[in-house]
């Protein structure tokens, strides 16, 4: 037991170490405001917890927009909305209690009654709060999603334009601009969305400002006589990659610092998007999609200060915690089931036990923290507790597998009749465990493969569970003409879903590339032949 409780001490200094290192306060570039100095404008729905557009049209209670707009008001001295449904057609004129100025924004669609309700309310707006409303969006995207033709646009963006005493625009990827150039003699001014995130070709951090500055110049150049608006800009706070694209709080608050920075030094306007997380965009985006906003959907807490260091994982040492108590549970199932061998265990047995504790100790915490960032949906949220499950009990079981001797079942053997199944339970367990992992590993691997837009990876906790499993293989003879079916399947499939996943996200994706490093490991794990049951 000395070298157990020894080996148990690292491994919670090491778990603690981990986390200090993921935890670390990240330095941000100086903030880019001077005394007084604001955000030009920011994109602004008042959508909280469970609200959403795609709810019945019920105005929603004008204190929201009250509380959002004095919390806004240090920050900014105009927002940006899209709609005027759900009551948002009330923030004009509580804009104006708290001396702010919109950009209105009327959603057009493929729908012509709804479209013409937006733009009658917003041409009713526009005149009544001349003083408020700085500019109309006639629209938003709606080229991009192919909801409208260019020339029906066209006509709709001169009819508003002739209705209302504010500038008008419309707003959509800089792209659409370029191929529908012939938008611009309709408009006052040009309104580009730039999301380098969202690029056919992601766009890293480091280059995000300087991306849009690039595509600004480019779409200046196309319309000398324009002003163009960056309409939106922004970065996610959490999320899966997209290829070097990483969401992460330290990664948002650098790519707004130097965004910023930059269309301050050059004298443009850029609209950051979002003020507030907007949870109900995962039903579109997926995880990401409801983290765009400088403030947390549910608390309203910023999520960095300008100028402050940013950590990504600012509830570090609790995780640590847990990561430790994790660990504990490990040492003790060995230790338990130790006692069921007639020799103690060997000094390499327990350093197997404490890879073990430490893996799955220092990515449990990792695992917790994604359960609500990736669960949105009843099925999203069993998937996840599952995963969770798996992570937190495959070390349990592992360990106390290992130290006792037992060894991997067969499928067919923990799912076939009772008698056949295995008479021990820790076997038993370790059986039961091992076909879950592979049933969530298939599912996630599969739907990265033929729908893998919106999707996360699971990386950490198919890595606390198959690095557990890993460590149970071991050389005892056994039958080399048999290949169970079923783990022979689900290892091929895993094999072939890595190899595709890895070369489709790039290896810039170190998040799929760790994921597609633990289906190998799983795929390893179920290769080497059991015995049938009986």
């Amino acid at each position: 037991m000395p070298i157990a409780g020894a080996l148990f001490a690292g491994v919670v200094a090491a778990i603690f170490g981990a986390w200090a290192w993921l935890g670390a306060a990240v330095e941000m570039p100086r903030s880019p405001f001077g005394p007084g100095e604001k955000l030009t404008c920011i994109s602004y729905a008042p959508f909280r917890g469970t609200q959403s557009p795609f709810d019945p049209d019920i105005p929603l209670d004008p204190r929201q927009i009250e509380e959002d707009l004095a919390q806004l008001k240090p920050l900014t001295d105009c927002v940006r909305t899209y709609s005027i449904d759900h009551g948002l057609d009330q923030i004009p004129e509580i804009a104006r209690r708290h001396g702010m100025k919109v950009l209105q924004g009327l959603w057009l669609s493929s729908l012509p009654e709804a479209s013409r309700k937006q733009i009658d309310t917003t041409v009713a707006l526009a005149n009544r709060f001349p003083d408020v409303i700085e500019a109309v969006v006639v629209g938003s995207e709606v080229l991009l999603r192919g909801e409208m033709s260019a020339p029906d646009l066209a006509r709709t963006i001169r009819e508003v334009k002739a209705k209302v005493p504010t500038p008008v625009t419309y707003a959509d990827v800089w792209e659409f601009w370029l191929r529908y150039r012939e938008l611009a003699a309709a408009v006052d001014f040009v309104t580009i969305h730039i999301l380098p995130y969202w690029e056919d070709f992601p766009i890293p951090v480091g280059a995000a400002a300087a991306h849009v500055e690039a595509i600004r110049k480019q779409v200046a150049a196309a319309f000398p006589d324009k002003e163009v608006l960056i309409g939106e800009f922004g970065w996610p706070s959490a999320g899966r990659m997209r290829e070097g694209a990483l969401p992460s709080p330290a990664n948002q608050a650098r790519a707004l610092h130097e965004a910023v920075a930059l269309a301050k030094r050059e004298r443009y306007r850029l609209n950051v998007i979002e003020a507030y997380d907007q949870p109900w965009k995962r039903q579109l985006e997926g995880a990401v999609g409801g983290h765009w906003g400088l403030f947390d959907a549910y608390a309203r807490e910023a999520k960095f200060a300008w100028g402050a260091t940013v950590s990504n994982h600012p509830h570090w040492r609790w995780q640590a915690a847990g990561g430790a108590a994790l660990a504990a549970v490990v040492f003790a199932a060995a230790w338990f089931a130790s006692r069921r061998s007639a020799a103690p265990p060997a000094a390499s047995l327990w350093a197997l036990v404490a890879a073990n504790a430490f893996v799955g100790g220092t990515l449990i915490g990792w695992t917790v923290e994604n359960v609500p960032i990736e669960s949105l949906t009843v099925g999203d949220w069993v998937r996840s507790l599952a995963w969770t499950a798996v992570a937190a009990l495959s070390p349990l079981a592992g360990a106390a597998a290992r130290t006792a001797g037992a060894t991997i079942p067969s499928f067919a053997g923990v799912l076939g009749r009772r008698a056949q199944r295995p008479h021990d339970w820790l076997t038993l367990a370790v059986g039961l465990l091992l076909v879950a992992l592979t049933v969530l590993a298939v599912q996630a691997a599969l739907g990265l493969v033929f729908d893998p837009r919106y999707r996360d990876f699971p990386f950490a906790p198919l890595t606390a569970a198959a690095f557990s499993f890993l460590l149970l293989l071991r050389a005892p003879p056994r039958r080399r003409d048999l290949r169970p079916a079923a783990e022979t399947v689900a290892a091929g499939v895993l094999a072939l879903a890595a190899i595709y996943i890895a070369c489709n996200e790039t290896f810039a994706n170190w998040q799929a590339v760790w994921f597609c490093g633990g289906l190998f490991v799983l795929a390893v794990t179920l290769l080497p032949a059991r015995d049938a049951p009986g």
